[in-house]
């Protein structure tokens, strides 16, 4: 649960507007946040707050889709290919740049295909994706290393001041040498090449979340890890529409016009939005989608807060 970053005393009164209505509130700030006073909804009923921080993507995004290439994935590259094409369609026209590459570390090394660019196809990324993903190791994060650490062709598009998406896709967990035995060192050298880095992952999640796998040895837990480390989407390879997930992906990579609450709101006359820390009033609800729309969009790197009772 992600909590409101602007604290209020425990003895301050604050007047939130939402269109004509004004509300007088006491706020306590503890871990599961509780309305002190109300003059609608009675003593300590909860609040929930929703946050997330808009994306920087004025200066674009390189893309990386990397790919277990071995014998096991044979059944899901239909849905890789659709995936990736998913995302080609849900990205805004921005400068973005996507590569596919594979989990073969050495196949990752000598990669010299130009990136798909808005405008580009599913026979496109068809074509790369069958040129570059012909290995059968399960090296993810060596094989990102290696692209773009090592390869020549890859360093004349790739750009350090563009934001960073990294999409990992397997069916096993990730197998990389001793190079980096913790995930925390891997995100710390991640963290070290860009300046904003986003991390997606399409893997076996738990056999309690999972659709198809029944045995924890083929959860991709250090994928798993690391997406969360980055608040990233964690799609199951076992779903039969990654269409969605693939587009929550995307949505890291554009600037959110809209934010699907996590809770239903008791009364939507008493939802508030805060961006960076200061009251916002530009958005409107729809609750049969149970969703915040934005009517001027909160710019980049903002940090925007909804706060509801529910």
């Amino acid at each position: 649960m992600l909590f409101l970053s602007l604290l209020w005393g425990c003895g301050s009164d604050h007047f939130l507007s939402h269109g004509n209505t004004e509300k007088q509130i006491e706020y306590v700030y503890v871990q599961d946040i509780y309305i002190q006073g109300s003059d609608d909804t009675g003593l300590n009923e909860p609040i929930w707050v929703d946050s997330f921080t808009q994306p920087v993507i004025s200066n674009g995004v390189d893309i990386i889709w990397v790919i277990d290439g071995s014998g096991s994935m044979n059944d899901d590259y239909v849905s890789v290919l659709q995936g990736i094409t998913d995302m080609m369609q849900s990205l805004p026209m921005i400068n973005w740049r996507l590569v596919i590459i594979s989990m073969t570390p050495h196949e990752a090394v000598s990669v010299e295909s130009f990136p798909l660019l808005p405008g580009d196809t599913w026979e496109d990324a068809h074509s790369m994706f069958a040129e570059n993903v012909q290995g059968h190791q399960e090296y993810g994060f060596d094989s990102v290393y290696e692209f773009l650490e090592n390869n020549r062709f890859a360093a004349n598009w790739l750009r350090d001041d563009a934001s960073l998406l990294v999409v990992f896709v397997s069916d096993e967990d990730d197998q990389s040498t001793n190079q980096f035995p913790t995930v925390s060192l891997y995100k710390n050298w991640l963290d070290g090449k860009r300046e904003h880095v986003y991390v997606s992952s399409i893997v076996n999640v738990h056999p309690d979340q999972s659709e198809c796998n029944a045995y924890t040895h083929n959860v991709g837990f250090r994928y798993s890890e690391l997406t969360n480390s980055y608040a990233g989407q964690l799609l199951d390879i076992c779903s039969e529409n990654w269409s969605q997930g693939v587009a929550d992906a995307s949505n890291q990579v554009q600037l959110r016009e809209w934010y699907d609450l996590t809770n239903k709101p008791l009364n939507e006359q008493e939802i508030y939005v805060f961006v960076d820390g200061q009251p916002f009033f530009d958005w409107h609800y729809i609750e049969i989608e149970n969703r915040v729309y934005f009517d001027v969009v909160p710019g980049e790197e903002s940090l925007v807060e909804i706060a509801y009772y529910y």
